[in-house]
């Protein structure tokens, strides 16, 4: 146990960061920042890289596109040079016809408020979900994003460690059980523990060397 805890402190020493941390989202239980989040999880879920998704993320935060009624009134003009200036210009077109349709329905359902998504779903992880994929653009790559992050702030989804968060686990050489690795993991919150674990699934040598760690 030991060497885990050394493994984890390595871990979270290289990529103990939050997604929507990075992408300069103050997440907390109120409407803007909970949307942001879903944006940021649905720019994830394409085939391109993390960085580009974070900063197009930013980039539509900059343009005033942080809550569903500005999505929806915002032009598609506008939501793809917001894309395209943070870089996410290989799906900029579709992505803005997905986040206009999204707000639609984020606000015919919802009226705009994530929270009332949660309260619909009345603690049940596997209804959030279903909910969750019905935001065009959210698949299930996106779900997961979403959910991992969001525990930070809805405590009912934690521990939510994925299956990319354990692919993360396996090549740091830490436990693939969820409990064993938030035994070793001690006192990290589990949404740090969960993307810090996805980032080393997605840094192969960086997981190595964790794994190395004694």
């Amino acid at each position: 146990m030991s060497g885990d805890r050394a493994r984890i402190r390595a871990l979270l020493d290289t990529y103990g960061r939050t997604y929507a941390d990075e992408a300069g989202i103050r997440l907390k239980d109120t409407p803007q920042p909970l949307y942001q989040l879903l944006v940021l999880s649905c720019l994830l879920s394409a085939r391109i890289q993390a960085g580009i998704a974070v900063a197009a993320s930013r980039a539509l935060s900059k343009a005033g596109l942080r809550d569903a009624r500005r999505m929806k009134d915002a032009t598609w003009q506008q939501r793809v040079d917001a894309l395209g200036e943070g870089g996410y210009r290989r799906y900029d077109e579709r992505t803005a016809t997905q986040l206009g349709e999204g707000a639609d329905l984020l606000l015919d359902k919802y009226g705009g408020d994530l929270r009332r998504m949660r309260d619909a779903a009345d603690g049940d992880t596997d209804r959030l979900r279903k909910l969750l994929r019905e935001v065009p653009g959210l698949g299930p790559a996106g779900t997961d994003i979403f959910l991992r992050e969001a525990q930070a702030v809805w405590p009912e989804l934690a521990p939510h460690l994925d299956a990319k968060a354990l692919q993360g686990a396996e090549r740091a050489g830490l436990p693939t059980s969820p409990d064993a690795l938030l035994k070793a993991a001690g006192v990290a919150e589990p949404a740090v523990l969960a993307a810090a674990l996805v980032r080393a699934a997605l840094d192969k040598k960086g997981a190595e060397e964790i794994r190395d760690t004694k």
